[in-house]
């Protein structure tokens, strides 16, 4: 028994935790406490386990390192910085003035504040990343008014919820920010990929209101004359909008020559933006018939957020900033928009900062637990049985996302995505490497799926937000005076359905086209046209002057060259040139050898000198010690031509022949030490 335990240890551990929070226990620490059980557990059951359990108690003093990564981890900065920037624009009053505005913008038409809202929960997304906020600002603001001109409740309820989510998916997201930490990419490598998936799910709701207008035109009128508070002028705002083109067009044709045409596409953009800001906020202090009132408020309160949206997520595309960074600067951005309407006090700055540190607290919990169980979960193999589990799935890649995106599906019935985030993505993420999956193309669907955790009924968060702030009882509507029924729990969940469904056919389509995904690694580089260019080296112009100091000082020196400067180097051998001396700090040369003029000569283990004959023209001769080995000449005859005359003794009064002029006695012939010497022959 105590064998199969030891060698099932993974999937045990697995269940356990899965048992611990579907009994309620707070993630961080039914994470924390199976990590610590089972720890305890596998070491006492390492020598049954066949080599399949790693651990032992001195792992245990490896956690402070691992907890001090998750608190010095710069990137998870990013998450308090944009919840703190959302939380303020929320309390400013932003999301107010954008519904209304935008509301009025659309109203004429059927659907028009379900377009608005939709319109304004992408706005928020990209500016916030807090669906909480975003949830809860539509849902006080527009669903009273929706009820007010007799939309359905329930599409009502469900296009509230469904914006508010697309926080989630349209950067700078939080969940965005922990898929990148825990995949081990970039953050703004995360935040391109997931802009064109935001932007199309947005697009795919507004068609599913287009749709529904048409089908059922009374469950969504349009809202009446009276409601129409700033009258009509779309066609001043349509000219306000062709002046700021124009402005930024010849913006760009003054300033592409000086400063490059991406910088001029930018700098055009911001001219026209600015001067019907600048002309709109004149107009309404001069009361003024420049502009309509319509295209007055659209500009003035449309602009201010935008810009916002182009600090935070413009300088990171752009690599002027790293999300923290981006994060940082969002957050003073929303301050000074939040002073600048007179909406920034300190009960604003508190609440902000009180939100703000529970959230990052929530998440460095479970991250700390998380990296608890991860210790121990890796020491019993846990990531290998789900990586062989997971690859070992029919159809590929794409049975493994396939099933991977059912997995997290259901289980966002019960978790939320941080700890989604947290529990699942490392342990998925081997395994989607090994498949030969891009980790941004995995994040991605991740990320769509997810989104869906906020509208499950009955779990989902969205839904829980907004049942807190539609209205339970009747109640009597303060501009029509007539009795309101209530938004029921039901109706809630019913109208969350449909847009449920456009997730699954959002996750489906990032499946199938990567492509709307893979445009973050920029274009392709064709390696055929790679040009490697190397620097000029000095030293290499006459032959190998300080071409190779690192093993012999300076090098061998060229004929005539210095060696290295600061080493001192082997000199040139002699007989490069007839005469010449060896370089400064040079060996002298081997007696005997001379190569041709001006040749360095080949070692003869490179080239085989015949004995008695000369080096090949150009190169070295052979070194003392190096020579060929030949008989020792019988007492009183001559060397055999070409060898080398070894003494049998040194003679320690004169210097042999060829040596260094003013070495210390005892170096052998040619200037060696001894050691280097040939033998003496008997």
């Amino acid at each position: 028994m105590m064998e199969f335990i030891a060698v099932n240890m993974a999937p045990i551990m697995f269940a356990s935790l899965v048992i611990f929070l579907l009994l309620g226990y707070p993630v961080a620490f039914a994470l924390a406490a199976n990590g610590l059980l089972f720890f305890f557990i596998g070491v006492e059951l390492a020598p049954l386990s066949e080599g399949t359990i790693s651990l032992g108690w001195n792992l245990l003093g490896t956690m402070p390192d691992r907890f001090w990564g998750v608190l010095s981890n710069e990137t998870l900065l990013a998450i308090p910085f944009f919840t703190f920037m959302g939380i303020v624009l929320e309390r400013s009053g932003m999301a107010e003035d954008l519904l209304d505005t935008i509301g009025q913008l659309f109203g004429p038409i059927r659907g028009g504040l379900a377009y608005a809202v939709i319109i304004v929960g992408a706005l928020l997304a990209a500016t916030t990343g807090v669906v909480a906020a975003s949830v809860i600002a539509m849902g006080l603001i527009s669903l009273p008014i929706m009820l007010r001109y007799g939309y359905d409740r329930r599409i009502a309820s469900g296009v509230i919820a469904a914006s508010g989510t697309l926080a989630q998916i349209i950067p700078p997201s939080l969940v965005l920010i922990v898929l990148a930490d825990q995949l081990g990419r970039s953050v703004g490598d995360m935040y391109k990929g997931a802009l064109i998936p935001g932007l199309i799910l947005t697009g795919i709701y507004m068609g599913y209101v287009l749709v529904m207008s048409i089908l059922k035109p009374k469950s969504m009128p349009a809202l009446p004359l009276e409601a129409r508070t700033l009258g009509s002028g779309v066609m001043s705002l349509i000219v306000a909008l062709a002046v700021a083109a124009g402005v930024g067009v010849a913006t760009h044709y003054w300033l592409a020559g000086a400063y490059g045409a991406e910088n001029a596409d930018i700098l055009g953009a911001v001219a026209g933006i600015a001067v019907i800001y600048i002309a709109a906020i004149l107009d309404r202090a001069a009361g003024g018939k420049l502009m309509s009132r319509l295209a007055q408020q659209v500009i003035i309160v449309l602009i201010p957020p935008l810009a916002l949206i182009f600090l935070v997520l413009g300088t990171i595309f752009l690599g002027i900033a790293t999300p923290t960074e981006g994060g940082a600067m969002g957050a003073v951005g929303a301050l000074l928009l939040a002073g600048i309407k007179g909406r920034l006090n300190l009960a604003v700055v508190t609440q902000a900062l009180a939100s703000t540190t529970r959230l990052s607290a929530f998440v460095m919990f479970i991250l700390l637990g998380a990296r608890m169980f991860s210790l121990t979960f890796y020491g019993v193999n846990g990531h290998i049985w789900v990586e062989h589990l997971l690859t070992s799935l029919p159809g590929g890649e794409y049975g493994f996302l396939i099933a991977v995106s059912v997995l997290v599906f259901f289980l966002a019935f019960f978790l939320d995505f941080f700890e989604l985030a947290f529990i699942i993505v490392p342990l998925l993420a081997p395994a989607a490497e090994a498949l030969g999956i891009d980790l941004i193309w995995f994040g991605i669907i991740l990320g769509v799926n997810m989104q869906t955790s906020f509208m499950h009924p009955p779990f989902g968060f969205a839904l829980f937000y907004l049942r807190s702030v539609a209205p339970r009882q009747s109640y009597i509507d303060p501009v029509t005076k007539a009795r309101m029924a209530p938004v029921t729990t039901g109706q809630i969940y019913w109208g969350a359905v449909p847009f449920v469904c456009i997730q699954i056919v959002m996750v489906a389509l990032v499946i199938l086209f990567p492509q709307m995904v893979m445009h973050y690694k920029g274009a392709p580089v064709d390696t055929s046209n790679v040009t490697i260019t190397l620097p000029q080296m000095p030293g290499l112009g006459g032959g190998l002057g300080g071409g190779l100091g690192g093993g012999l000082g300076g090098g061998l020196g060229a004929p005539g060259a210095q060696p290295a400067p600061g080493a001192g180097g082997l000199g040139a051998p002699p007989g490069l040139a007839p005469g010449q001396a060896p370089a400064p700090g040079g060996l002298g040369a081997p007696p005997g050898l001379a190569p041709a003029p001006g040749g360095l000569g080949t070692p003869p283990g490179l080239a085989p000198v015949a004995p008695g004959s000369a080096p090949a023209p150009g190169g070295l001769g052979v070194p003392p010690g190096l020579a060929p080995a030949t008989p020792a000449p019988a007492p009183g005859e001559a060397p055999a031509p070409g060898a080398l005359e070894v003494p049998a003794a040194p003679a320690p009064a004169t210097p042999s022949p060829g040596a260094v002029p003013g070495a210390p006695p005892g170096l052998a012939p040619g200037g060696l030490p001894p050691g280097l010497a040939p033998p003496a022959q008997n």
